[in-house]
């Protein structure tokens, strides 16, 4: 068994009314690796000036969570089959809507993948089936109801 952890800071700064919503949702997040990311709630969900458009969101963190770990997979599983990969460039995005129990959810994420390989390239067959395994062994993806597509 494996534990993952992060902290989540934030501060009260500013003169706004707390109890009336004015206050900056800005706040960080820091990694066991020493990396400090700048975290604020979407525009979508926290309107300005109380949000940071610079800040990730979760709603973004989680669609490049999911698309972090399936990458990490594809390239394992493509350097496991004798091919290797020169560039993998994603342009992932994940859709909030409400879910069948009528509840806000990131309900899909869709996977776009560009990979420049070097040397041979995999038929679409053998692509198709490195997606899938990537697919089936990416941890985020086995922890959350999302749908997932790879739209090659």
């Amino acid at each position: 068994m494996s534990t993952y952890s992060a902290s989540i800071h934030w501060h009260r700064t500013g003169d706004g009314d707390f109890t009336k919503g004015q206050y900056s949702r800005a706040h960080e997040w820091a990694f066991d690796g020493g990396a400090v990311v700048p975290a604020s709630p979407s525009p979508h969900v926290v309107p300005a000036p109380w949000n940071d458009p610079k800040g990730v969101d979760p709603e973004e963190a989680f669609v490049a969570s999911l698309a972090s770990c399936h990458m990490l997979f594809f390239l394992d599983f493509a350097r496991r089959d004798g091919w290797t990969v020169d560039s993998y460039h994603d342009e992932a995005e994940g859709v909030m809507e409400k879910n069948g129990a009528g509840k806000i959810a990131i309900t899909r994420v869709t996977l776009r993948p560009r990979i420049i390989w070097h040397g041979g390239t995999p038929d679409e067959a053998d692509i198709a089936d490195l997606h899938h395994r990537a697919h089936e062994a990416c941890f985020i993806a086995n922890s959350v109801t999302t749908e997932v597509t790879v739209e090659s």
